[in-house]
């Protein structure tokens, strides 16, 4: 019998420090094998606020580091993923009693001049009374500030960073729970399980990356076996999807009265994202869900705001995710911090370990090559950083020529209507022909599931992105959820079932 390879890397973790990581680093020249025990992005990577941006309340607990770093990223992130990632406004009003103008326009000030923006617009001030950005507003607020960052579908930009990772040569292996990892030596031994048979492997490598992310405590002490470790603080942060509130593209940054923020963001076209929350957690991360106190604070303080009060009855949808922060003893979830910590042991015959603490959606890239940093210091140099210029897949179009993408797809593809050309134009980029093949019309696309989502679609995410179930498709690869039924979505299970057991057959 063969052995064996024995990888250089080993990930454990999927999410987008995890994919990160792993497409870095096989890019590099190194063989890289990333295990998940769920879906990709199954935990806080598709949880988020779903924002690219420097963070401005970030300013007010003197992380200028973290935030120039993030504003940096923020063009670099919408040139390599266009169709994923975007611009956005957004408009700041103010409110008497909260934080001064002054103070407002100094934070800004400092967005708009310390991460080299090139083609996002500068800030400016709005008279809400003849603005549009004021109709859905109660008309107390009398003046706003607008400012620039960024939207990402996030739990995309986790397969993505996946899929380019196993085209250029990484193992990518979902449903698979790293269940024990020992050192032998200058090897770590990982013992890996199936989630869905049950059935048991190893694989060798040289050095071990822990990106689990809320897990990433659970990895070393229960996983790895080292002492009882506190390395992270979890945080829940939770959101709500309502009917939409306003017509307006841009979003708005509301101040609260406790000095938290939250956000109200135009979501899948149809609705109004509100979000979110920050509150200490302790359980299993995957058990986490919207409390009705958070509920009702969600509520309370977007109707502080909207003219037209948001209601429990107005919500379609909720979702909540676990944030692991660095835990740096600060006193409240809030104001914890958002940057990432690596933390390295081993080295000298002794197989080495990585550890990732920490992190946000937006500095991903910059954390992966902070690691590869690390990674190098025990292998020894590859391939020099390249990430910054390389597309994501389907991304390899001009970051302004969105509008002129969807055009081209709709022109190649005269049956699609214009709606689900642009649709299918920001899932998937140039990659969305790859999808339609040599289809003519609707009926070429296969069975009908519900809404715009088609057989062909559900094919390419199983074969091309690693999904397995419904909910892979539906809440994580496209937000379909939102507009099917649940009897189309048992439809779908059962037909994800399908493949899966086609696929299981064939490995036989």
């Amino acid at each position: 019998m063969e052995a064996s390879p024995i990888h250089d890397i080993f990930v454990i973790g999927g999410g987008i420090n995890g994919c990160g990581i792993a497409r870095d680093a096989v890019g590099r020249g190194f063989s890289v094998f990333l295990a998940e025990m769920n879906d990709l992005a199954s935990g806080t990577s598709s949880g988020s606020t779903k924002l690219i941006h420097g963070g401005l309340r970030y300013l007010e607990f003197y992380e200028f580091r973290l935030v120039r770093e993030a504003l940096m990223e923020r063009e670099v992130l919408w040139r390599n993923a266009p169709h994923i990632i975007w611009p956005m406004r957004f408009v700041l009003p103010y409110a008497k009693g909260l934080r001064p103008a002054w103070l407002i326009r100094l934070g800004l000030f400092l967005y708009d001049h310390i991460g080299g923006r090139k083609l996002l617009p500068a800030t400016r001030t709005l008279d809400m009374a003849k603005d549009p950005a004021g109709k859905p507003l109660k008309p107390l607020f009398r003046k706003a500030f607008e400012y620039s960052d960024g939207w990402v579908n996030d739990a995309r930009l986790v397969a993505l960073n996946a899929r380019d990772a196993a085209d250029r040569g990484a193992t990518i292996r979902t449903r698979t729970k790293v269940v024990a990892a020992r050192r032998d030596g200058d090897l770590w031994t990982v013992r890996l399980e199936d989630v869905r048979t049950g059935e048991h492997e190893e694989v060798k490598a040289r050095l071990l990356v822990n990106a689990a992310g809320p897990w990433v405590d659970h990895v070393l002490s229960g996983t790895v076996g080292l002492n009882d470790v506190h390395n992270v603080r979890l945080v829940k942060g939770s959101h709500i999807v309502v009917g939409k509130k306003f017509d307006d593209p841009r979003a708005y940054f509301f101040q609260n009265k406790d000095g938290r923020i939250i956000f109200a963001i135009p979501y899948e076209e149809e609705f109004t994202l509100i979000g979110t929350t920050d509150q200490d957690y302790s359980g299993d991360p995957h058990d986490a869900k919207i409390s009705d106190t958070e509920i009702d604070y969600l509520c309370a303080a977007a109707t502080e705001y909207f003219a037209q009060a948001v209601k429990r009855s107005d919500i379609v949808w909720t979702y909540s995710a676990v944030r692991p922060l660095y835990d740096d003893g600060a006193s409240r979830a809030q104001e914890a911090t958002r940057d990432y910590v690596l933390k390295a042991d081993g080295g000298e015959g002794v197989a080495p370990i990585v550890n990732a603490f920490g992190g946000k959606i937006t500095t991903y890239r910059r954390l992966a090559e902070s690691m590869l940093d690390r990674i190098e210091d025990f292998l020894g140099k590859r391939g020099k950083p390249w990430t910054a210029n390389a597309p994501l897949p389907g991304g390899d179009f001009p970051a302004t020529g969105f509008d002129a993408e969807v055009a081209k797809l709709k022109a190649a593809y005269p049956f699609l209507d214009a709606r689900l050309a642009r649709r299918l134009t920001r899932l998937y980029g140039t990659r969305a022909r790859m999808l339609l093949g040599l289809a003519r019309s609707n009926a070429d696309l296969g069975r009908h599931f519900g809404a715009d989502l088609y057989e062909a679609e559900a094919r390419y995410l199983a074969q091309h992105e690693w999904a397995v179930t419904a909910d892979d498709v539906l809440w994580r690869r496209t937000k379909r959820g939102l507009h099917l039924s649940r009897e189309q979505a048992a439809a779908l299970e059962e037909f994800m079932r399908g493949i899966s057991r086609r696929h299981a057959a064939a490995a036989e």
